[in-house]
């Protein structure tokens, strides 16, 4: 009896050993089961890591398309500019400042100076005032008056369309007079930029004459009627 009991005791002391064995081999591949998730793991990282340049390509992409929007900011900038070049002093009055003038002494009359006026670059103005205001100096007696000779008004000043207009310095018989190097000529009256023009030689002045504007030189030659 003690035998059969022995016997049995041995074999469920073997059953036991058995299954903590296998208990541990269970055990020992929990581990390498948590390394293969822990593998899977690492391309979602790389995955992560893949958007995170993808993301960077993006800003760059957004910055690089804000870049192409200043640019075209610009561009129109540039555009909107050019039309208000291209449109300025069109249809308007013409001042003094709108104009270039050269001065040429002529020996017709008695001698007298022509005035070219020619509107600058980009300006389409009008003389709409028939007779520019010409002085020698800042007193009265420098003052030139008008002999209605000429005369187109209005007169239309762009590109290489050009006025002009006689200046006769001196109208007198007598030898006096004064000297001037310069002289001063404005559009109007009350033009507030007046241009000082040099005279390619020294003018004895007195009681200056000057014509209308002319497009015509044979219009602008001063002659007192």
């Amino acid at each position: 009896m003690r035998s059969r009991l022995a016997a049995r005791s041995a074999r469920l002391v073997l059953a036991a050993a058995a299954v903590t064995a296998l208990a541990a081999t269970s055990t020992a591949c929990g581990p390498d089961d948590a390394g293969d998730t822990s593998s899977s793991s690492v391309p979602s990282a790389g995955g992560g890591g893949s958007s995170s340049p993808s993301s960077g390509g993006s800003l760059a992409a957004s910055a690089s398309g804000s870049g192409g929007s200043s640019d075209s900011g610009a561009s129109d900038a540039k555009t909107t500019d050019s039309g208000n070049g291209d449109k300025s002093g069109y249809g308007q009055s013409c001042g003094t400042n709108d104009l270039d003038f050269t001065v040429t002494s002529e020996t017709q009359a008695g001698g007298y100076y022509l005035v070219t006026a020619k509107a600058k670059s980009g300006i389409t103005c009008y003389l709409d005032v028939n007779t520019p205001s010409v002085s020698f100096g800042s007193g009265a007696d420098g003052v030139a008056s008008p002999v209605g000779q000429g005369g187109e008004d209005p007169i239309k000043l762009t590109g290489s369309a050009v006025a002009y207009t006689g200046i006769s310095p001196k109208t007198t018989n007598t030898d006096g007079g004064i000297e001037f190097e310069n002289v001063i000529i404005a559009v109007t009256n009350d033009d507030p930029d007046p241009a000082e023009l040099k005279l390619p030689d020294t003018a004895t002045v007195d009681k200056p004459i000057v014509t209308n504007w002319a497009t015509d030189r044979a219009g602008a030659v001063p002659v007192i009627v």
